[in-house]
């Protein structure tokens, strides 16, 4: 197989199933990124925020107003500039996010244990250390 079909059939194989996954979200998709941001590299500004997520300053803003209106996130003054805010997320923004990542979680485990036999499963699972591999390369990690 050609190497550049192989990384089609890979991109869109993975994009799939990302999206499959995502329909159980019960939030929206910019907000729980946000969170997740949050989650892993602890307070950031929200140009901090809009250029992980890849998306205008505007559009991280409209994420963390709404964050704060449901109490996942706050914000307090940058303490070294009193221009900008830091977002920091919140006990129960901590909780949401969990309660979001558990449903992914007990969804594609179902559907694993729905689809595959116990040797198929297997070969998913070291499958997984091979797409981990290849995550690191491309993410420099």
């Amino acid at each position: 197989m050609d190497e550049e079909v192989l990384a089609e059939e890979v991109r869109q194989s993975i994009g799939e199933l990302v999206r499959a996954v995502r329909v159980v979200d019960t939030m929206p998709p910019g907000e729980a990124a946000v969170l997740g941001f949050l989650d892993r590299s602890g307070p950031l500004t929200t140009a901090d925020l809009a250029h992980r997520r890849g998306v205008t300053h505007q559009s991280a803003a409209k994420s963390v107003k709404e964050l704060i209106g449901g109490g996942l996130v706050r914000t307090e003054p940058h303490p070294s500039d009193g221009r900008k805010l830091l977002v920091h997320i919140t006990d129960a923004g901590r909780a949401r996010l969990r309660r979001e990542r558990a449903q992914r979680t007990h969804a594609l485990d179902a559907a694993i244990r729905d689809t595959f036999s116990p040797e198929e499963q297997e070969r998913l699972r070291d499958c997984v250390a091979l797409l981990s591999r290849l995550t690191a390369r491309l993410t420099g990690r």
